[in-house]
């Protein structure tokens, strides 16, 4: 029974793992799932640099499939009218300097469908919380993804949690964050504090500095 119950959490570990595709672009890379249809993992640098020049490029706002898995990330029509946002994984503010980065941040594999109470509340404050570090500080690393599958609009799941980790390069400062996808009003970014190891429990993912 030890070899069977063996073989069939390989097994599991294996489909997951096909199931999971690296889709690398200009500012970031995305780990996107092809079955639940949002980014199990992007992560990606902010720097001061990316952060500030004399003109800021225009915002895209175009929603588009992922060129490289198109037809996996053809997803507008689940979003339409389902009453949820279509939220930024690495946020358009992060590549403010660079037009085809941000435009690249508008994929759908970039994208993760979240309530509006989640992505206008607690995860803004905290994508804020990063560029400030990274106008401080200059160098932030940053990891976020999604876990779970509370219901789905469509093709598309909608995660029960939402999570996030960030390397301040400069303090060697970790920190790390969990939330509740829900239409629960955001309670303050110190509240859904947890440790590095919580997240690695949570998505099985091992976060390093090269």
């Amino acid at each position: 029974m030890k070899y069977v119950s063996a073989l069939l959490l390989l097994v599991s570990f294996t489909a997951a793992a096909q199931d999971v595709v690296t889709l690398k672009h200009k500012a970031y890379t995305t780990y996107y799932s092809k079955s639940k249809h949002y980014p199990v993992k992007v992560e990606w640098w902010i720097t001061k640099a990316s952060l500030t020049c004399p003109i800021k490029v225009k915002r895209s706002d175009k929603f588009i499939p992922d060129p490289l898995l198109p037809a996996e990330t053809n997803l507008q029509t689940d979003y339409t009218g389902a009453g949820f946002d279509r939220g930024h994984n690495m946020p358009a503010a992060d590549v403010s300097c660079d037009q085809v980065a941000n435009e690249e941040s508008f994929y759908f594999s970039n994208m993760t469908a979240q309530y509006p109470a989640l992505n206008r509340g607690d995860w803004k404050s905290l994508e804020m919380l990063s560029r400030k570090a990274a106008l401080r500080d200059d160098s932030v690393k940053i990891w976020c993804g999604s876990v779970g599958v509370a219901k789905k609009i469509g093709t598309t799941a909608v995660p029960t949690y939402c999570w996030k980790v960030i390397y301040i390069k400069k303090t060697k400062e970790w920190m790390a964050f969990v939330f509740d996808n829900t239409t629960d009003k955001a309670d303050g970014i110190n509240n859904n504090k947890v440790s590095v190891a919580d997240i690695e429990k949570l998505t099985r993912f091992k976060f390093k500095i090269k």
